[in-house]
């Protein structure tokens, strides 16, 4: 779950995006008159040329180019050779503050620029957020029923049906997944629900929502016993994994996280969730999951020996046949910034980068899994009001070809 974050920083805000990227060139040559004879740089070029032009460009310089004319607009628009020719795009990162307006900043890491950036289709800025090439799917968390699809640079916008099941769950999680070939999308809601007067049982279920049929059925219902469901959940390769939690009233208080998966595209089956759970690969304070090229990604807040509620480092792991391999741990540099409390930073990734942010400032941190560096990127320009402000974010594919 997210919570939607000032200073001198100089930023760049949405109008400037959209402002023309390139200027009509004129080629003038003189004739034998000695005349100027004037040729639009536009005019002569044609489409397929132009197609492949904009091929190289980054997101945000092709965003300014839909504005320089229609004819560019439309070629940016309908043709389906830019987007599957184009150069790999790498995930922006939109970070915001918790208050009243779903309003904050996005982070081109080409670019390495800041963007001003409205959401202004979501009702409130606390909220549960999933997204998936291009698409992004926010939950309110005051009312878990209203659920929103949406392209955040294109502004397009569609409100879910109500899903069925509880409607005041304890605790629900999202996940989304858009197929890259038809644009078709689904997204799926766990919900997880105390039994009236009863410490150990929790109901869980999940419902999944397909755009093309708009519809919710229900793919799985199961009561656990000692464990409740979280907040955190991803799709990766067709499972759903969701992160559960230990609720200690069983004497199972180490480790107090899990993992459970369930595969959306099989056949229903009578195996329990919970005989088939993953332990995580250590005593977490928190973890957040990520799916990086079809790949479970697991970031988690590694807890002290002896409190098991106080961050002593974060790792990041990924899971091969229900194996964990770590992959990096912060560098006690970076770290330090990240306080104590158990639950302590927002974390998003997609392709080959992790972003990690914490909650109580702006800095964003970036982890290349490819590369294994780390590194801070441009601060972003949002400033605290007050003391005890939060900030979150997540990461999100820019993307002009699809529409919720």
């Amino acid at each position: 779950m997210i919570h939607l974050m000032e200073s001198s920083w100089d930023y760049l805000p949405v109008d400037h995006i959209r402002t023309p990227a390139f200027n009509s060139g004129v080629v003038s040559e003189a004739s034998n008159g000695g005349n100027d004879f004037s040729v639009s740089l536009d005019a002569v070029v044609p489409d397929d040329i132009l197609e492949r032009i904009f091929t190289f460009l980054p997101i945000a310089s092709m965003m300014r180019a839909t504005s320089v004319c229609k004819r560019w607009h439309g070629i940016i628009y309908s043709s389906r050779f830019v987007w599957t020719h184009m150069l790999p795009q790498r995930p922006w990162y939109f970070m915001f503050t918790s208050n009243e307006t779903a309003a904050g900043y996005a982070f081109d890491p080409i670019l390495r620029k800041w963007y001003d950036l409205e959401l202004p289709y979501i009702d409130k800025s606390s909220c549960f957020v999933s997204s998936s090439c291009g698409l992004v799917c926010f939950m309110d968390n005051d009312n878990r029923n209203t659920i929103s699809v949406s392209n955040p640079i294109t502004k397009s916008c569609r409100r879910l049906l109500e899903p069925p099941g509880e409607t005041l769950p304890d605790y629900s999680t999202i996940a989304m997944k858009v197929d890259r070939l038809s644009h078709k999308y689904s997204v799926t809601l766990a919900k997880s629900k105390q039994i009236p007067e009863d410490l150990v049982r929790w109901d869980f279920s999940v419902y999944k929502y397909d755009s093309s049929s708009s519809t919710w059925v229900t793919s799985v219902s199961e009561v656990f016993i000692g464990w409740r469901g979280g907040d955190d959940s991803v799709i990766c390769d067709g499972v759903l994994y969701c992160l559960i939690h230990s609720t200690g009233v069983l004497g199972n208080v180490n480790p107090r996280h899990g993992l459970i998966m369930y595969d959306l595209a099989g056949e229903p089956s009578e195996t329990s969730l919970m005989q088939t759970s993953i332990s995580v690969p250590c005593s977490l304070t928190c973890g957040r999951l990520v799916n990086l090229n079809e790949k479970l990604v697991l970031v988690g807040g590694i807890a002290k020996h002896n409190r098991p509620d106080i961050i002593k480092g974060i790792g990041i792991w990924e899971l091969h046949e229900k194996q964990w391999h770590e992959v990096a741990r912060m560098p006690h540099k970076f770290f330090q910034g990240f306080g104590e409390l158990d639950d302590v930073f927002a974390c998003s990734g997609i392709d080959d980068l992790v972003y990690i942010q914490s909650y109580g400032a702006t800095a964003l941190l970036v982890f290349d899994m490819m590369q294994k560096q780390w590194r801070w990127s441009v601060k972003c320009p949002v400033s605290k009001r007050f003391p005890l402000q939060l900030f979150t974010g997540f990461c999100f594919e820019p993307r002009l070809d699809i529409a919720a």
